[in-house]
């Protein structure tokens, strides 16, 4: 394991995105309505810190478990959460929020869940880390630490896995490399 962004970096990546989002909101004028939706696990909590910088009041989280492709891979019983979207996403401005995108298809299922809710007026895609590996043609609108164009570089295998924690679901704020073999140190230490 390799720690790629402590909690203080975390919080600037958090705080890069807020920034990315107001200036969006900002182009659109203010008369657009607007909700963030975080994907269960660690998209919820980065959606709630998301919304509170940006003063967003309608935060909801999705669980995508019975909308995934791969649910007869997960287990027999697979643990389901609620979704939890107290206000109709008709019309609003949706920022759907994920910790890490890779293949694309836990946004695929997202996006489904969301349809089967209603017909916001736009999606914008907001991820912490953006891993690279597309199994699907989808790509974020904001991104705080993009590693699919530097996975070569910095020595990121496809068994690799990139973690994203977060209080308080774990200890403490901070972006992980995750393999079987641990990361070459000197060129993890690259990408930050």
């Amino acid at each position: 394991m390799q720690v790629i962004a402590d909690a203080a970096r975390v919080s600037r990546l958090i705080s890069d995105l807020a920034q990315r989002i107001q200036s969006d909101m900002d182009q659109l004028g203010e008369d657009q309505d607007w909700a963030m939706v975080g994907v269960r696990s660690r998209g919820d909590e980065l959606a709630r810190r998301l919304a509170e910088q940006l003063g967003i009041e309608r935060v909801g989280t999705v669980d995508i478990t019975l909308y995934r492709d791969d649910l007869s891979e997960v287990g027999h019983q697979p643990v389901v959460r609620t979704t939890e979207i107290d206000f109709p996403i008709d019309g609003l401005h949706v920022v759907l929020v994920d910790d890490v995108l890779m293949t694309g298809r836990s946004i695929r299922a997202a996006l489904q869940l969301l349809m089967d809710l209603g017909r916001p007026r736009r999606v914008w895609l907001t991820v912490l880390a953006d891993r690279g590996g597309r199994e699907l043609p989808i790509q974020p609108d904001h991104v705080g630490l993009d590693l699919s164009e530097r996975s070569d570089e910095a020595g990121l295998r496809p068994e690799q896995r990139v973690d994203v924690l977060l209080e308080p679901t774990d200890d403490g704020d901070r972006i992980e490399v995750r393999s079987g073999a641990a990361a070459d140190p000197a060129q993890v230490e690259s990408i930050q």
